[in-house]
């Protein structure tokens, strides 16, 4: 299959993104909900070994397959790791039909004007030409109050990198997040909203890019964005809601799907039988597949 039936998949198909990119700031957490001491590891190695065999039972279970999983994004060092004796991208691509993306930001700066921006990402273009078998990228900024300089300034460079990685060939999943604890989240979405169309419109023809959104307080108000000739499909983060609570968000949102993370995995632990685990992720999977239908 070529990147235009995956581009199909990503424009039409039924179902989600798994977010599996955890990267070195959210890896401790994640390993720890999944049951995993930091006493289990000693260096970051170890700690990248752990969280692999996570990202490898996922990815080999039963119900992890483009019938409800349409696209995965995943962590840089991941690249280079394999399953099976496949590169992973080129694993969930041939053997599970899942649309692989690359997550190449390095991180937020610290809070100015209400927001987190991107810190530089140093080597994009070299990261960009040698991910092999990659259909796109994602990148993400915080937004914590409605600011609406920093806002500007949080959609601004998103669109930068958006189209460097659109001159490379990939397609950027932009994702400007706004903090579900955020006491003006409605306002700081209501402004989102206005940036992220006023730069949609800068876009060329062909200048195509996804959009990964925290589910917002008024249902569908991204509605717009999913129509827009430049817009692949938006998506939705979890931000820390519960999985059942992020469903139930997203189900309320006809034109978002999910792209979930830590609701993906939630209830997953080490020391669970293959049968307990992949019933565990099973449900996970059709609960997330349903809210995204």
């Amino acid at each position: 299959m070529s990147s235009a039936e995956q581009r199909t998949q990503m424009s039409n198909g039924a179902g989600f993104i798994a977010a599996l990119d955890q990267s070195g700031g959210s890896t401790p957490k994640a390993l720890a909900l999944y049951g995993v001491d930091a006493s289990e590891y000693s260096s970051d190695e170890e700690m990248f070994g752990e969280i692999q065999k996570m990202r490898a039972r996922i990815i080999l279970a039963d119900d992890f397959t483009k019938d409800k999983v349409i696209g995965a994004i995943l962590f840089e060092r991941t690249l280079g790791e394999q399953i099976d004796g496949q590169k992973v991208a080129d694993y969930l691509w041939s053997v599970k039909g899942i649309v692989p993306f690359l997550k190449i930001d390095k991180g937020l700066e610290d809070e100015a004007n209400g927001v987190q921006m991107m810190k530089p990402i140093p080597g994009l273009a070299a990261t960009l030409a040698k991910a092999d078998g990659v259909f796109g990228t994602k990148e993400r900024s915080v937004i914590h109050e409605a600011n609406a300089e920093g806002i500007a300034a949080v959609v601004a460079q998103q669109f930068d990198v958006a189209r460097e990685v659109v001159a490379s060939g990939m397609v950027p999943i932009v994702e400007p997040e706004v903090n579900i604890n955020s006491a003006t989240k409605a306002e700081a979405e209501d402004i989102l909203k206005a940036e992220i169309l006023k730069n949609l419109d800068q876009l060329a023809d062909g200048q195509d890019i996804m959009l990964k959104l925290t589910i917002p307080n008024q249902a569908n108000l991204y509605d717009e964005l999913a129509d827009h000739p430049r817009v692949l499909r938006v998506v939705a983060l979890s931000g820390g809601y519960s999985t059942q609570q992020a469903c139930d968000l997203l189900g309320q949102n006809g034109k978002m799907i999910a792209s979930f993370s830590r609701a993906l995995t939630e209830g997953l632990s080490k020391k669970q039988s293959d049968a307990e685990f992949n019933a565990a992720l099973g449900g996970n999977i059709d609960k997330i597949f349903r809210a995204s239908s």
